[in-house]
């Protein structure tokens, strides 16, 4: 019998685990053994006794808990000084391995098999195992509410008898899926939103939520096969910046959300865009961890800078994590229950490893000792040259 262990996650801040109760009884239906480190769920206000009651060991030492444990499911990736706890076994976890190469070669050292969240196809196949989606759509929500908290004025149009207050103006950068979350939260509280995109596909999406969709012609631009939007030209990102400079300085609030799969963010806003703003107007920067969106964004932190706050806090999903964990928890189940298998007598079971599967040849990082991924690969190549 399989065994699966969930420690908690070491990230200073994180409420989040990878498992809830409910998940540990589907996991227990498959036939595997699952372990916890205790207080994995305090984050989120479950005990100890309720992961018990629905069938989980908790163990106190983190330690005993890897080295018991065939599967390592969590959110973030472990310290490196636990993966000689884990050699010869399989973690499964957000990994960013186009930013982490002596990360992914100590891996390789201790012959973990690794699966990164974070490269899951975005195929029909695979949306239900979609982690990267799954807490984008959160960070919309919340990305809303964290830039209503640091406005001075309220986002819906009320009309009293001391006067009438006119909607406040929303415009979102980005509309994958965190920002089709973030333009759906906006409106449904009342604001007048905007929103632009590179990929002029996505202009139907928006407009069916209500917002406004901001035309700039771009010239050619397109996608991934992942549904990322492709990198624009330097002369793109210059038409881009001058044709919403104007729906920016308009704006109460203004969230950017672009990113690119594997590569720097760009920097969407420049100081002398954001110097147009009215003070008290507020930009979220999904981005601001990675290098960010908004020139003057500083990761982990709010500022203010020429009266407009600046929000690049990060983590986002952490801030709903109840809701986080359910969806993170259902994610890595449907992960591991699409690759296990039983015995003809039920007696026995375990977790596959396929890497001609086309699931696993994209989210399996490393092997055997080595890189299994080739765009991994290639990329940490480039990057060594």
């Amino acid at each position: 019998m399989p065994t699966l262990a969930f420690p908690k996650e070491t990230l200073v801040g994180e409420k989040r685990s990878a498992l809830l109760p409910s998940n540990v009884k589907a996991y227990k239906l498959l036939g595997a053994s699952v372990i916890i480190e205790t207080g994995l769920g305090k984050g989120i206000h479950i005990t100890d006794e309720e992961y018990q009651q629905a069938g989980a060991e908790v163990i106190n030492s983190r330690e005993a808990l890897l080295t018991q444990a065939d599967v390592v499911l969590s959110i973030h990736k472990l310290p490196k000084e636990e993966l000689s706890l884990i050699a010869n076994k399989v973690v499964i976890s957000f990994l960013d391995p186009f930013n982490n190469a002596e990360y992914v070669e100590q891996l390789c050292q201790h012959n973990v098999t690794s699966f990164s969240m974070e490269m899951i196809p975005r195929s029909t196949r695979c949306q239900k195992m979609d982690a990267l989606s799954s807490q984008a759509s959160l960070a919309g929500y919340v990305m809303v509410v964290k830039g209503i908290a640091e406005l001075n004025s309220v986002l819906p149009m009320m009309m009293t008898a001391a006067g009438t207050i006119k909607p406040a103006k929303v415009f979102v950068i980005g509309a994958g899926v965190a920002g089709l979350q973030a333009i759906a939260t906006a409106k449904r509280l009342g604001a007048a939103v905007t929103a632009f995109d590179t990929r002029s596909v996505v202009a139907e999406q928006v407009q069916s939520l209500g917002a406004k969709f901001l035309d700039i012609d771009l010239g050619e631009t397109g996608q991934t096969a992942q549904g990322y939007a492709q990198a624009l030209t330097p002369e793109q990102m210059q038409i881009q910046q001058q044709e919403q400079a104007k729906c920016i300085a308009d704006s109460d609030i203004v969230i950017t959300t672009a990113q690119l799969f594997g590569r720097k963010p760009p920097v969407l806003i420049n100081k002398e865009t954001v110097s147009l703003m009215k003070p008290g107007s507020v930009i979220v920067d999904m981005a601001a961890e990675n290098g960010g969106n908004v020139e003057g964004s500083v990761a982990g932190e709010t500022v203010v800078v020429n009266g407009v706050t600046l929000v690049g806090t990060g983590n986002w999903s952490n801030d709903v994590a109840k809701n986080a964990t359910q969806m993170y928890g259902n994610n890595v189940f449907n992960l591991v229950s699409e690759f296990w298998q039983k015995s003809e007598d039920e007696q026995d079971a375990k977790f596959i490893i396929d890497l001609e599967d086309d699931i696993q040849a994209n989210a399996v990082i490393t092997h055997q000792g080595f890189i299994s991924n080739d765009m991994i690969k290639n990329h940490l190549q480039k990057g060594q040259a």
